[in-house]
This record gives structure tokens, sequence and C-alpha cells, in this order.
């Protein structure tokens, strides 16, 4: 599983129009479900989500968790962290799961997130969806959990 987390004032998403989600101080999260990946994965990614610490202290310092803050969370499902451009110029998305597996590993990501306390919004799977994103700092930080099962 790959994510994108980008720490925000606030998000909010939509699908025609639509609220879907909408989330104050807390982090966005663009999330990919690869092949191969499972519920260990998911497990992973959420509890690495929650314990990273990306939010400023007293002293500005990257010391505090979202469960240190009580960040909100905004999950919006992102097959395109799988993009493969290494040939031509059309992107190939063969390394990202197919949507009957990967729908279950996104809701066991966001249940993960829920079963730890933190408020969590959510996209719509497959939908298109437009997504506001008031980053801060900024701060974006990339997880890949293929890179811990090599460490």
């Amino acid at each position: 599983m790959r994510a994108i987390l980008q720490r925000v004032t606030r998000a909010v998403v939509r699908v025609d129009g639509t609220v879907l989600g909408e989330i104050g101080p807390g982090l966005v999260i663009l999330l990919g479900v690869g092949n191969g990946d499972g519920e260990a994965q998911a497990h992973l990614l959420a509890h690495k989500t929650a314990h990273l610490r990306i939010f400023a202290d007293a002293e500005s310092k990257f010391n505090l968790s979202a469960l240190d803050v009580a960040g909100e969370m905004l999950v919006i499902s992102q097959f395109t962290l799988f993009a493969d451009s290494r040939k031509g110029r059309r992107p190939s998305f063969t390394g990202a799961a197919r949507p009957e597996v990967a729908e279950p590993l996104l809701d066991r990501f966001c249940a993960e997130l829920r079963d730890l306390g933190l408020r969590v919004a959510e996209g719509r799977f497959g939908a298109h969806m437009l997504v506001e994103i008031h980053n801060d700092g900024p701060v974006t930080i990339s997880l890949d959990t293929a890179e811990y099962a090599a460490t």
C-alpha cells in the first residue's frame, strides 16, 4: 500500500457537487492499494500514519502525532499512486490492485484508524472526486509498506 499524507488545516471531498467528507486540522490521506497487498499492510500503514510525528509541538518541532493532536483524517482512494510511466507517454496501472481487492482494504485501513480513536471521513471508491486541500506547512509525506518490509 502507498499513501501520500498531507497535513491540512481543513479539507473537503465532493462528488457531483455533494460533500461526502469534510475535516478540520489533520491529514488528507491519498491511499493506493497494490497487487499483493492485504490486511497486514492495511494495519501497518494505518498505525504508521496515526503515530507518525508530523505535527508541531509548542517549540515548532515535529514531535506530535495525529493521535496526540486529535487530528482528523480524510481518506481518498488513489490507484494512480501505482502509476508506472517508465515506458511511453501513458502510464500503466497494472501495479494497482483490482477494485474487488482494493476497496475492502481501503475500508480496513479506515477501520484501523477509527479503532485508534481517530475521526475519519472518506471519499467514494471509484468515483470522480473533487478534493479541496488546505495544506498546512506545506507538509507532505510519502509512505509505502513495501519499504517497511525491507527494513
